[in-house]
């Protein structure tokens, strides 16, 4: 079953429409796990945005379910599906999104700047799911048996492997950001340091000024002994 679908522009990793209809009328434990796979999809955008994930389509694995995701000129198309659902009828699927929404004025959707704006398209995400929901139709039938002794060739991964490899990323990232010159001043307006400071000026200080001292009072006691000479 076909159970969350989001379209996003690669560019920015901004969500453009999204069909979740599943969410509706489910227990409160439900609705946070579907929530959750959501903000994953998400992220998988975001990934892809970043380049992270470079393949134009991937599935993906997690926990009994699979996202499929699709790119064509710049728009991504991510569903999840039951890890069971036929991966030829969900990659239709997102095929024939794809068709539907070449459609529109690539202009109109490169001024799109909102989250999940581009409402025109929810409805036509639901229109093309209903066509996918029971996969014993003729029409996905005969979808399955098209060229079915050919594999598909879509690379499978992990989600936890993907997560992790962003992980990494990140911590590898963090000490470059700390190397810069705010990082130093920071450390050195520590109140550590501060304490050291306030303990160890005064005694550079009184160090200096004795060595002056003394320095002056060899000068006078050189002349001096010249003058008596």
């Amino acid at each position: 079953m076909v159970k969350l679908t989001i379209v996003g522009r690669v560019k920015d990793g901004l969500p453009l429409a999204q069909e979740a209809r599943y969410m509706n009328n489910e227990t409160t434990t439900s609705h946070n796990l579907s929530s959750n796979y959501k903000q994953q999809a998400e992220f998988l955008l975001n990934e892809i945005s970043k380049g992270a994930l470079r393949l134009p389509s991937m599935t993906i694995r997690v926990d009994h379910h699979s996202f499929n995701y699709l790119v064509v000129n710049g728009i991504c198309f991510i569903t999840l599906c039951d890890s069971s659902y036929p991966r030829k009828l969900a990659f239709n699927y997102l095929q024939d999104l794809q068709k539907e929404f070449d459609k529109f004025d690539n202009g109109l959707i490169h001024k799109i700047t909102k989250p999940y704006s581009f409402v025109k398209f929810d409805s036509i995400i639901s229109s093309i799911r209903k066509q996918y929901i029971d996969t014993r139709t003729q029409a996905n039938l005969s979808k399955l048996n098209a060229n079915r002794h050919r594999e598909l060739d879509i690379v499978t991964g992990n989600m936890s492997d993907i997560v992790e490899r962003r992980r990494n990323s990140e911590i590898l990232e963090t000490p470059a950001a700390n190397n810069t010159p705010q990082s130093f001043s920071l450390l050195w307006g520590s109140p550590r340091l501060e304490a050291i400071a306030l303990i160890w000026t005064p005694i550079a200080i009184v160090t200096v000024i004795a060595w002056i001292l003394l320095w002056v009072n060899l000068i006078f006691t050189d002349d001096y002994l010249i003058s008596t000479l």
